[in-house]
């Protein structure tokens, strides 16, 4: 434990969630001393249950692991490279999810929050930080999230003179998975896809025929929904989050095509007769009595939530170990507030992570949460650091963080918005590959595979140059 005496000389973490989390262990494993400052369970925000750090509030899952294919799975890669803890503790907690890194929520948070205790060189303070940091902490990370307190948001927004801006971000609902009809529903991955964990009959599946989709959208239209305060109703939703009777009401057939598309999957009950759509559920905890219902984050209360899930075939009888939600997100207009290492403009001693910055995904917002833990680190032994290669999954996202944006204002608006990381970020190839390794050419989609594996394949062998001439050279000085 770091006496009070000494958190001069700490490098203060502000914010215990992922972001957090990744940047106190990244100072901690660069030799800084760390103080780590939680206001759980002082004080609860309006999503959070535990006193956990790095407790997952929505999804447990992490996305895609497939490094060679997705750029959120290359992401997943370059931390693990990056000696990430976040990921070290999913890889640790997985519970099958096809080809995607879910994990058991507890067991994770648990194994985050244990790490960071036992590491000599860091301080839990559990304390709320209600306004600007203390004037002499030198050296501080503001990982606060999505859902910082209002003390400190409006402190930041005084010192910057500028709104945060904000989105909503919903919560999908939990099914115990006892209470779901196996004789009406079934399982299997889509095109029975074997991911890390996995089996290739991972999800929970639900089908629907056309009378029944068709019910079920004009019974989510028709759902009551969670009162908006007035200060709210001009919010808008980052489109990566959607709830589920939003993607309704932007047309009859949006489900379909989203998170109720009935691809890569034969119901074994009915082997001749096509779903019209289906609805999917995942493993939400490692004894696997848990399921998730994929992509059904909602703002119906919990009333019409009841009502209106339990019309989907084989969740008649769902009992639910938590109802959908809705909390507001805030982050920054970062390109304009935060330079390429990000510092506030206003204010370099404050370095900002995490969703705050403006991205989006738990492994996202972690990434970022490395990334300032290293640039403080550096500041800390009065060293510089050059920031990882644009050609990088977190060098772009990075990028899009600090400048990579193009920033329009019109009419008042800012067109920045939260991004998942994604090959788009990412800086083109010199040539696109034209052939398969045995000389043939290739075709259709077969070149879209192509360039993603060419994208990743030159992020992974930059990254670990980097690694080489930037961070073990900063080690070992």
């Amino acid at each position: 434990m770091i006496s009070s005496t000494s958190q001069t000389d700490a490098v203060h973490v502000i914010g215990g969630g992922l972001a957090g989390s990744e940047a106190a262990w990244q100072l901690a494993n660069a030799g800084v001393r760390v103080v780590l400052h939680e206001m759980r369970p002082l004080r609860m925000t309006e999503a959070h249950r535990t006193q956990g750090l790095a407790e997952l509030v929505c999804s447990n899952s992490f996305r895609s692991d497939d490094a060679a294919n997705n750029a959120v799975g290359l992401l997943h890669a370059e931390m693990r490279r990056l000696g990430s803890l976040i990921m070290r503790c999913a890889d640790a907690n997985q519970v099958p999810a096809g080809g995607a890194l879910a994990v058991d929520r507890d067991g994770f948070s648990a194994a985050v929050t244990r790490a960071l205790h036992d590491h000599p060189l860091i301080e839990i303070d559990r304390a709320e930080i209600a306004g600007l940091p203390a004037a002499e902490w030198g050296n501080v990370i503001v990982a606060t999230g999505p859902l910082t307190s209002a003390p400190l948001a409006d402190a930041l927004r005084e010192l910057t003179d500028e709104n945060a801006l904000a989105f909503f971000d919903a919560i999908a609902p939990i099914v115990h998975k006892d209470s779901i009809d196996m004789s009406v529903a079934w399982f299997q991955s889509r095109y029975d896809k074997v991911g890390p964990g996995g089996t290739g009959a991972d999800y929970i599946n639900c089908p629907m025929t056309k009378e029944q989709y068709d019910a079920f959208v004009a019974a989510l239209l028709a759902g009551e929904k969670v009162n908006f305060k007035d200060w709210e109703t001009n919010t808008p939703y980052f489109d990566g989050c959607l709830p589920v009777e939003v993607m309704a009401e932007r047309g009859h057939e949006t489900l379909r095509h989203g998170p109720m598309k009935p691809v890569g999957l034969t119901n074994p009950h009915n082997p001749m007769v096509k779903p019209y759509a289906i609805v999917q559920l995942r493993q939400d905890n490692k004894l696997g009595t848990l399921y998730n219902m994929v992509g059904f984050q909602t703002k119906l209360n919990y009333g019409a939530q009841q009502r209106v899930f339990r019309t989907i075939p084989g969740l008649e009888n769902a009992e639910f170990a938590r109802l959908g939600g809705l909390h507001r997100n805030t982050f920054l207009n970062s390109p304009k507030l935060l330079d390429g290492q990000l510092r506030l403009r206003a204010q370099p001693r404050l370095r900002f992570a995490g969703q705050m910055t403006g991205c989006e995904g738990y492994v996202e917002s972690a990434s970022i949460g490395l990334i300032a833990g290293l640039y403080a680190a550096a500041n800390a032994r009065a060293q510089s650091l050059e920031p990882p290669p644009v050609t990088t999954a977190l060098g772009s996202l990075l990028g899009h963080i600090t400048g990579g944006h193009i920033e329009t204002i019109e009419a008042g608006t800012r067109s920045f918005q939260p991004m998942n990381i994604n090959f788009g970020l990412f800086p083109p190839l010199a040539s696109l590959p034209t052939k398969k390794a045995d000389g043939t050419r290739l075709r259709g989609n077969e070149k879209t595979v192509a360039k993603k594996q060419a994208l990743s394949a030159r992020a992974l062998a930059d990254l670990d140059r980097w690694i080489a001439d930037h961070l073990r050279v900063a080690a070992a000085a």
